[in-house]
């Protein structure tokens, strides 16, 4: 739904007091501008004389970059889906044992399916990361900028989502999914971090 809709009319969704499209469909999005930011920077490298050393590397960098492109454009309606279940379980009576049990069990797998989510987006914005800093090195150079903008956004894609990650995750009541899926998503973040920074300091070196 979302991914069809003119970027003006996201936006007005987004700026709504409807409860989604929310922040975990935004840091999607901004996963997804990064990945084809990437995807430009291969574009414009490929089938250039110049650059013939390294046309596999971009080729492969190009087929990745749209797959992920790909991948975060589905997960913002995969996050408005989520977000969903998670209020239909909010709204399942409670007025007996039988019924308290069943909510809490509904609610908390509602809530680790909103969590897997934007720990996806960030394991996805994590490669986006890493393939900015290759088009970076192995790109054209006349878009050495557009591939920091997309180790940027891939990072603010990631830290968006990983907000959203926690926020469901305090939820849950499950210190084992918890604890681990917080662990695995703090590594990334932090690997998006130093990629992040390597590609901005090497960006503003070659501009000077």
């Amino acid at each position: 739904m979302y991914p069809e809709a003119r970027i003006d009319e996201f936006l007005t969704a987004l700026a709504s007091s409807a409860p989604e499209p929310g922040g975990g469909a935004a840091a999607a999005l901004a996963g997804a501008a990064a990945a084809a930011l990437v995807s430009m920077v291969a574009n414009l490298t490929i089938g250039k004389e110049k650059f013939a050393a390294f046309q596999d590397d971009m080729q492969a960098t190009l087929a990745r970059a749209e797959a992920l492109r790909a991948e975060l454009m589905t997960a913002i309606d995969r996050d408005a889906e989520a977000f969903r279940s998670v209020m239909a379980a909010y709204r399942l009576p409670r007025e007996g044992p039988d019924q308290r049990a069943a909510r809490k069990q509904a609610l908390g797998a509602a809530l680790k399916e909103a969590a897997k989510i934007p720990a996806g987006v960030v394991s996805l914005c994590a490669e986006v990361a890493t393939l900015s800093q290759l088009a970076l090195e192995k790109g054209n150079p006349q878009v050495l900028s557009d591939a920091a903008v997309a180790a940027v956004l891939a990072d603010a894609g990631a830290q968006s989502a990983a907000l959203n990650v926690r926020i469901n995750l305090t939820g849950i009541g499950d210190a084992s999914f918890t604890d681990e899926m917080w662990t695995e998503v703090q590594s990334r973040l932090e690997a998006i971090r130093m990629t992040r920074d390597e590609v901005l300091s090497a960006a503003y070196e070659r501009l000077g």
